[in-house]
């Protein structure tokens, strides 16, 4: 009878939603969610008593695990306070949280505007520049997610924003990613050129450097396939806008907060950016916030000029409070010591995967930062399923998907991608059951190989 009743509740928790709500990048009769009843540490349970391992920090930004009740009590605490002021008057969260921001970033990011999300800060982050500079022009990567507004979402190279390419924001320049595994220059690491360099140089003096205000890049590469940046990529870029005086922007929304093992992805390749700009990680996802952090010569150039940038929930107290506790969690359980770690033990275990399963055409990570590639053929490496693939040419994919949902896990599956970004608490007992689920499901794949 609980059986009963458990099936019937989930089944009408699901139907509200799927008549009354709309969800993101999906067409709306095809969906299948999963009703959530609770979350705990890295598991997701639904009405039905079925566990989900969350492989992929829900959307990379549960970075703390879920239910951590230290955060709920700092909620909570909060809103016993005060729920809500206007950004122009302060709390002592806001101001905690701020000079914390300015102690774990590197060099002289000093000061932070806090927006809603990480779309927003992306947002204020182009705006900024421009205005900084007096410049309009922004360069960005193909291979790279920004955001869903419209400027966030032209910034971006992801081919969701097509069929809003129309509106898209003026004066954004994209460019080929430093993508090592598929060179688009056919380049092999061990002799590489840095051809990739060298096509931003060229396009950056196509377009006039007196013109472009800033290069907008991840810290560490996200959801177009974690691309690792080859080794002194950013070195080369941070000296090419310093010789032009263009800003630099990191994005750091997915890669920020322990992510990569650093505080900020950036941080792994020895440069600091004019600007970052975060979100996710910085709540954990508990609540929305971001925050575009900026250097202190870009924050004295607005001591006597008014900075135009505003949004009704900057600095929100309750969002703040939120995440002043996350940050104080990451420490306190050491999660990037843990990342580290965990993150080399990972690597092994994919090593031994790639070996057992023929469709493993790559493995690309950075702490729990990380995807598998599928392909069909290593040696021609044609993809499982390729860029912006159609839904006739992701049956493969979808049927891997699927498995791995049916094994017991949650995590992001995207063309010939499986993303593997679990919370930073994880341990090896849990990696060692979520890549047994991924290694059941690369199966399938393996069945397509040439």
């Amino acid at each position: 009878m609980s059986d009963t009743k458990s099936i019937s509740e989930s089944a009408g928790i699901i139907q509200n939603s799927m008549d009354y709500t709309l969800f993101s990048w999906s067409k709306q009769k095809s969906v299948s969610p999963i009703a959530v009843k609770s979350a705990k540490g890295v598991y997701l349970h639904d009405y039905d008593g079925k566990r989900y391992l969350d492989f992929s920090s829900g959307l990379m930004n549960v970075n703390i695990g879920h239910g951590n009740q230290r955060v709920t009590k700092a909620v909570a605490d909060q809103m016993m306070e005060v729920s809500y002021v206007t950004p122009g008057c302060v709390t002592k969260a806001r101001g905690e949280l701020g000079k914390k921001l300015a102690e774990i970033t590197p060099g002289n990011l000093t000061k932070t505007f806090f927006t809603v999300c990480g779309a927003t800060a992306i947002e204020n982050a182009i705006k900024l520049a421009r205005l900084y500079t007096g410049r309009h022009k922004i360069i960005t990567r193909y291979r790279s997610y920004h955001g869903a507004t419209y400027g966030a979402m032209t910034a971006g190279g992801d081919p969701r924003k097509l069929q809003s390419d129309t509106q898209q924001m003026p004066n954004v320049v994209h460019v080929e990613d430093p993508y090592c595994y598929r060179c688009p220059w056919n380049q092999e690491l061990s002799s590489c050129k840095m051809e990739c360099i060298s096509h931003i140089e060229r396009v950056v003096a196509f377009e006039g450097p007196e013109n472009i205000a800033a290069i907008l890049m991840e810290g560490e590469s996200g959801s177009s396939g974690c691309i690792k940046y080859p080794p002194g990529y950013f070195k080369l870029l941070r000296a090419l806008c310093d010789k032009h005086g263009i800003l630099l922007i990191a994005d750091e929304v997915m890669s920020g907060f322990g992510r990569t093992g650093k505080w900020f992805g950036i941080e792994n390749h020895g440069v600091v950016p004019d600007m970052i700009a975060t979100a996710k990680g910085l709540t954990a996802g508990y609540l929305p916030l971001g925050a575009l952090i900026v250097s202190d010569k870009i924050a004295a150039y607005y001591d006597d000029k008014p900075l135009m940038l505003g949004m009704t929930y900057s600095a929100h107290p309750v969002s703040c409070a939120a995440a002043v506790e996350v940050l104080k969690i990451y420490e306190d359980e050491k999660m990037l010591e843990n990342v580290v770690n965990m993150g080399k033990y990972l690597e092994e275990v994919a090593k031994d995967l790639k070996q057992k399963h023929p469709s493993i055409g790559d493995f690309r990570n950075t702490g729990l930062f990380g995807c598998f590639e599928l392909v069909k053929n290593r040696k021609t490496k044609e993809p499982m399923a390729p860029f912006n693939a159609k839904p006739e040419e992701s049956v493969v994919m979808n049927q891997v998907a699927a498995k791995i949902k049916e094994l017991g896990m949650y995590t992001f599956v995207r063309w010939n991608y499986i993303f593997v970004a679990p919370p930073l608490i994880i341990n090896k007992e849990q990696i060692d059951e979520g890549m047994n689920i991924i290694s059941q499901a690369i199966a399938i794949a393996d069945s397509y190989c040439d």
